[in-house]
């Protein structure tokens, strides 16, 4: 496999050579990467004054870290320019294009360098994708000094990278570049080229929204605006729109931006906030979410945070599903936003969920006991003659239609495992059950 390049240029980091060039022909997102780490945008709460990473570098112990943040927010900026400020040679590899051979020659050079008293900052670049064995290759390395390692990952590190190399590596959560970081950039841009972006206000705003976080993004729109010809009236929206293609939306099926959102939107329609749960659902499908797994989802939701406080919740959540399962998109997912809507404004219990769980738990630990004897079917003489059946109440023909006989085992307190709520439908069931606790009291008591 080739060697990569030493130097990996990124939006706000450039390679040795490209200070010394001309801005011909550079794109502009070359041109505008910052010199110093206080010319990083939107990452202050590491590289401002009481940042952790200006802390290290203030102490003058700069540790081996884990950047992990979405694509275009200065990863490999960061780390060439913490190279330069703490006095390390920068050299830079990509998992995705590097293997074995490539490690072993950058841990030789950087031993060389040791050697002779010149420290290395190794940066790695999309170091989630080395496997367990080649991250284990950076142990060694990590502990004896060798090298200072920055790799960057766009993955959650928790479930990306081994947690022996993890325990040996701090990890700094980098942010998506927000509005005011955006329109920075927008304005670093226009001081560079000595133009104003041919846009109004509102088509202005709708370019930063259309960046969706990313600089990379932004900057590289806003090269393509920069590059019409003169107008006589700034663009609007619309132009704008119908010219650029939006950024499409972070998210992996497969990865973490998946179980985020699904739990955003369970946690927005537990929480009672059919807006907030709309907008997250909507996300999901936009993101190109299978509308199958979210029915699932919010069946399960159905069960699991509304049960009997709304009894209609569970048929409403299959007959949503089914109702998909037949229009099939874009028609079928109307009534999954209707179900949405429906989960979300219902009065809430996991009343039913916490008692199946507590009922489970009993079970386990009562073994194997036997149903008491008045309860059990006597289809057989023998079974009349030993007790089967003797004794057993029937409830329709008891007062108020209960008997309040005892159906746990012999040898088993009764449990109360279900405790309805005061909510929707469970109020009502809840007078019912304190009214059969009363029947059952009077029983004992008589």
């Amino acid at each position: 496999m080739a060697r990569p390049p030493a130097h990996a240029p990124d939006l706000f980091g450039e390679s040795p050579s490209s200070a010394t060039e001309g801005s011909a022909g550079r794109p502009l997102a070359d041109r505008l990467r910052p010199r110093v780490l206080a010319e990083v945008v939107g990452q202050d709460h590491l590289l401002g004054e009481d940042g952790a990473i200006a802390r290290m570098l203030a102490r003058g112990s700069l540790a081996s870290l884990i950047l992990w943040g979405p694509p275009g927010v200065g990863k490999t900026t960061i780390a060439r320019l913490l190279a330069e400020a703490a006095g390390l040679r920068f050299t830079a590899l990509s998992a995705v294009f590097s293997g074995v051979a490539d490690l072993k020659r950058a841990f030789d050079e950087a031993r060389a360098r040791k050697s002779n008293g010149q420290g290395t900052l190794l940066f790695v670049d999309e170091i989630h994708r080395f496997n367990r064995a080649q991250q284990d290759g950076f142990l060694p390395v990590v502990e004896d000094g060798t090298v200072t390692l920055v790799g960057a990952t766009t993955e959650n590190p928790s479930f990306a990278l081994n947690g022996a190399l993890l325990s040996r590596c701090q990890v700094m959560v980098l942010k998506r570049l927000d509005d005011a970081a955006l329109e920075l950039l927008l304005a670093r841009a226009e001081a560079e080229t000595g133009r104003k972006l041919p846009l109004d206000d509102a088509a202005r705003a709708t370019l930063r929204a259309m960046a969706d976080g990313d600089g990379r993004y932004l900057l590289n729109m806003a090269e393509q605006l920069f590059a019409l010809p003169p107008a006589t009236k700034p663009m609007d929206t619309a132009a704008l729109s119908t010219l650029l293609a939006k950024r499409a939306a972070l998210y992996d099926k497969d990865r973490e931006e998946h179980y985020n959102l699904i739990s955003a939107l369970h946690k927005s329609m537990r929480g009672s906030d059919p807006d907030a749960a709309l907008y997250w659902f909507a996300r999901m499908l936009v993101g190109g979410e299978d509308p199958r797994f979210i029915a699932r989802r919010l069946t399960r939701f159905a069960a699991e945070d509304i049960g009997m406080a709304d009894p209609r919740a569970l048929p409403l959540a299959i007959a949503a599903w089914e109702t998909y399962e037949r229009l099939g998109s874009p028609e079928g997912e109307l009534a999954l936003a209707q179900l949405v809507v429906h989960l979300a404004t219902a009065p809430k219990s996991n009343a039913v969920y916490a008692a199946f769980g507590a009922a489970m738990r009993a079970a386990k630990e009562t073994g194997s006991l036997m149903p008491p004897a008045h309860i059990l079917n006597a289809p057989t003489k023998l079974m009349k003659e030993i007790g089967y059946g003797s004794g057993y109440e029937y409830d329709h023909d008891a007062e108020e239609g209960f008997s309040g006989q005892d159906y746990f085992p012999e040898g088993m307190q009764r449990q109360s495992f279900y405790r309805p709520t005061d909510r929707g439908a469970e109020a009502a069931i809840g007078e019912r059950m304190a009214r059969w606790a009363e029947l059952r009291r009077r029983r004992r008591r008589g």
